[in-house]
């Protein structure tokens, strides 16, 4: 097991904390992070059971680029899915044991400081990029007045992308609060980074990201709690479902809209224009494009490629839809594969009590399923930094099941507890 000191542990902690201000930093530790989580270890990716469907799916992607439209696409874009698969099993060492993944929840949360700071700069005071440090190491754009205007982007290329960062650590935030063993100045200090992940998503005025500030709510505060918590999510989101379900009579409509925080009331009213059925448009385009090569797709990046030729003339990078942008680059097995393993591991991870343990834990969880729900309607890991983060959240996931299993079969007297390993 790696030791506090290691090269691979420190170089991992580095990378969290650098990973929203710069892929390239961050990448180059979790490169290094990666080597080391891969050396030592009694199982391999053949044995590893959570890998073999990442590893077939791997070998079907190969298939499906020698297939493709666009040879050049579809092999660039594989690099936007086999070494996160690496990654998802090298940082899992890092993660088994419930104060690493609190460590490393924190230094996320650290890390975040410089998304708020150049969000809030950028909305209040004007701030504009490229701001460039370390010889261009870390460039951050800051486009004046976000991007797209009047939207916060801080650092981020597009709103929606830090509208999901901050959106998946807003979970952490809020376990730091509810974080009893904490001294108080650092349960205020999380008050106030949680205050502030929260002005910064309605800034971003992401409809994801907002969405995903209370759903993650429940699961954070834990079970114990619901039974006062969902009638009062309820009663708080009532002029939300009354001003956007249809069948509800117009007057109504508009004295829930009036409820409504102004900026939210915008993007509901842009969501119910014309431009609305565009996400549908792409799903249907999407399905259109899998059923005429359903087992091995089109090739990486190909709805970006045939959407403006053949449906819309409009250009759009990708169908918003994480299982329909897999099946239309590799087809329906691997859509599965990859997304069936991911609610596998949620759903296992429920089952084996991780929101009976620790507000942290469950706040691992909760981001988890934050992000997944993200994927289901936009398609942030198009990021890298956003890429790496879904994939150390689903490492945390595999190695508190691996550590439960562990501790289970301890106590069975079959196998040596991990706790020893922790920090």
């Amino acid at each position: 097991m790696f030791q506090i000191k290691s090269p691979g542990w420190l170089a991992f902690q580095l990378g969290l904390f650098l990973l929203p201000s710069s892929a390239l930093l961050a990448g180059v530790c979790l490169f290094v992070t990666c080597l080391a989580g891969s050396c030592g270890r009694s199982e391999t990716p053949l044995t590893d059971p959570w890998m073999s469907p990442l590893l077939l799916a791997t070998v079907l992607m190969l298939i499906s680029a020698l297939l493709a439209a666009d040879a050049g696409l579809a092999w660039a874009g594989l690099a936007n899915w086999i070494p996160f698969f690496w990654g998802f099993w090298a940082f899992r060492p890092f993660l088994l044991t419930a104060s690493r993944r609190q460590r490393a929840a924190r230094l996320l949360l650290a890390g975040t400081v410089p998304v708020l700071i150049t969000g809030f700069g950028q909305m209040q005071l004007g701030w504009t990029g490229p701001w460039q440090l370390f010889g261009g190491a870390i460039i951050w754009f800051l486009a004046p007045g976000g991007q797209p205007e009047g939207r916060l982007s801080g650092l981020f290329d597009y709103a929606n992308i830090a509208g999901a960062w901050l959106a998946v650590v807003w979970s952490f935030a809020l376990a730091a609060v509810l974080a009893r063993r904490d001294p108080p100045w650092c349960r205020a200090l999380a008050f106030l980074l949680s205050v502030a992940i929260v002005v910064a998503v309605v800034l971003t005025r992401s409809r994801n990201a907002m969405a995903s500030l209370p759903l993650a709510v429940p699961w954070v505060l834990g079970p114990a709690q619901w039974w006062w918590l969902l009638p009062l999510f309820l009663l708080l989101s009532a002029p939300l479902l009354l001003a956007v379900l249809p069948g509800v009579p117009s007057a109504i409509q508009q004295w829930a809209e009036a409820l409504l925080p102004s900026s939210l009331r915008q993007r509901l009213l842009e969501g119910q224009s014309t431009d609305s059925l565009t996400r549908l448009a792409q799903w249907r385009f999407g399905l259109q494009l899998i059923s005429q090569r359903p087992w091995f797709g089109w090739g990486a990046a190909a709805f970006s490629v045939l959407y403006p030729i053949h449906a819309q003339r409009k250009w759009h990078g990708h169908s918003h839809n994480l299982p329909i942008e897999l099946g239309v680059s590799h087809g329906w097995p691997v859509a599965f594969l990859v997304v069936g393993m991911v609610l596998l591991l949620l759903v296992m991870a429920l089952q084996r009590g991780m929101l009976r343990s620790g507000p942290m834990d469950r706040a691992w969880w909760a981001a988890c399923l934050v992000l997944v729900g993200m994927h289901a309607t936009d398609l942030p890991f198009f990021d890298s930094r956003l890429n790496l983060l879904g994939w150390i959240l689903l490492a945390g996931l595999c190695g508190f099941l691996q550590n439960h299993g562990a501790r289970e079969r301890d106590h069975d007297g079959s196998a040596v507890s991990l706790h020893s390993a922790d920090l």
